[in-house]
């Protein structure tokens, strides 16, 4: 075995395991100007493959004097964002006078990592053409040769296969009022405050005039929702005490809720559907809503957070 640049060659009694390419009249596609052929897929350690050759080096990478040979992963785009395919693989060319093959490989231990972006390895320079077109080397014959592969998945790996809380030390509570006007004209399922920062997120709070599940037709629904969910990267989550307040504007005898929550892209409405009876609600002898309107306060600390490990 020849090592250089780690860059290992050595021959092999052996055919390749996995695909071989024949490639007949070779001369034809440089003179045809195919600069780049890609073979059909083939299927290896679960995986679908490509041989990727360049007859005469790869100009993208200015190759010279030189066959370019690569391995492709030709189904990246179905890969799930952050997994990685960890491959050992060796690249084949056939010595037909000698019926071996010459191996080209890295050195062992050096995997190669398959991912959405980076999608193919290989060698820049597979075989010079000298020595590659001659004919007493046996790869060339009868303008004629075969290149093949042989591709050992080790292992794989997902980069998001973690999270890391964050529990924040002296927290801060952000505090925000919200006035409700002309409530009996409400005529919307429900009614959103504007847009509110705390923290880093952005917030709103929710108000079902009418009630909403379980609190439907008797009970005024109160919620805190995150403004901006698609935003959050994927398994962030948020933990947060809300505390959620109805001003009594007569006697000063507010009506609250307080609770602990996670929000997340797929729970980011957090609160509750039965805050307050209707009837206690409009009761002109209680001090909620006066002149047909309401005062609403939202008191928000965020507590914690997760994410993915980076």
């Amino acid at each position: 075995m020849d090592v250089k640049d780690g860059i290992a060659r050595s021959i092999s009694d052996s055919s390749p395991a996995h695909y071989i390419v024949k490639v007949q009249s070779f001369s034809l596609l440089t003179k045809n100007s195919i600069e780049r052929y890609e073979s059909g897929e083939f299927q290896a350690g679960g995986y679908k493959w490509k041989l990727v050759l360049h007859p005469s080096g790869n100009k993208n990478k200015n190759v010279k004097d030189h066959v370019s040979l690569y391995l492709a992963l030709d189904e990246a785009t179905s890969l799930q964002p952050g997994w990685e395919i960890y491959v050992d693989f060796r690249l084949f060319l056939h010595d037909q006078n000698k019926d071996t093959y010459l191996v080209v490989q890295d050195v062992i231990g050096n995997e190669r990592r398959f991912h959405k972006l980076k999608v193919e390895w290989g060698f820049d320079q597979f075989i010079p053409l000298k020595d590659f077109n001659d004919g007493s080397k046996g790869y060339l014959v009868d303008d004629t040769c075969a290149f093949g592969a042989e591709v050992f998945v080790c292992r794989e790996r997902s980069k998001d296969k973690g999270e890391s809380l964050v529990m924040v030390k002296d927290a801060i509570t952000y505090k925000h009022i919200w006035e409700v006007t002309n409530f009996s004209k409400l005529d919307s399922e429900f009614c959103l405050s504007k847009p509110f920062n705390a923290g880093n997120y952005k917030w709103n709070m929710k108000l079902y005039p009418k009630g909403k599940g379980d609190g439907l037709g008797s009970y005024l629904s109160l919620y805190l929702a995150l403004a901006e969910p698609t935003t959050l990267p994927q398994g962030s989550r948020i933990y947060a005490q809300i505390l959620l307040r109805i001003l009594d504007q007569k006697q000063v005898k507010h009506h609250f809720g307080k609770a602990n929550y996670w929000f997340s892209a797929s729970s980011h409405e957090n609160g509750s559907s039965r805050f307050i009876l209707l009837s206690n609600f409009n009761s002109q002898y209680l001090g909620y809503l006066v002149k047909d309107n309401c005062t609403v306060e939202a008191e928000v600390t965020i507590l914690g957070m997760v994410g993915a490990l980076s």
